[in-house]
C-alpha cells in the first residue's frame, strides 16, 4: 500500500452507517485512500467475511469503489 501523505483533513461519517465496523472501515479508508481486503482484515482485525460484507454494503450505498488496487472511498 502506498500512502501519499494527503489524508483528508476532516472526515464526516455518513449518518446511515450504523455498524461500528462499517464506520471503522470508512474511517480507515479516509486515512489510507486505498486498501485491499487483506489489508483491511489485518489492520482492523476483522475476518474476510466481515470485510467483504461491509465493503459490499458500502459499495451498494455508493460510499466505496473497488479498483484494481483495492477499495477506496467514492
Amino acid at each position: 500500500m502506498h500512502y501519499d501523505g494527503q489524508a483528508r483533513s476532516s472526515v464526516s461519517i455518513p449518518t446511515d452507517l450504523e455498524s461500528p465496523r462499517a464506520k471503522l472501515v470508512y474511517l480507515y479508508l479516509s486515512t489510507w485512500p486505498t486498501a485491499t481486503t487483506e489489508e483491511l482484515c489485518t489492520a482492523l482485525e476483522l475476518t474476510t467475511g466481515t470485510v467483504l460484507s461491509i465493503t459490499t454494503t458500502l459499495r451498494t450505498r455508493g460510499y466505496l469503489e473497488r479498483t484494481e488496487s483495492g477499495f477506496e472511498l467514492a
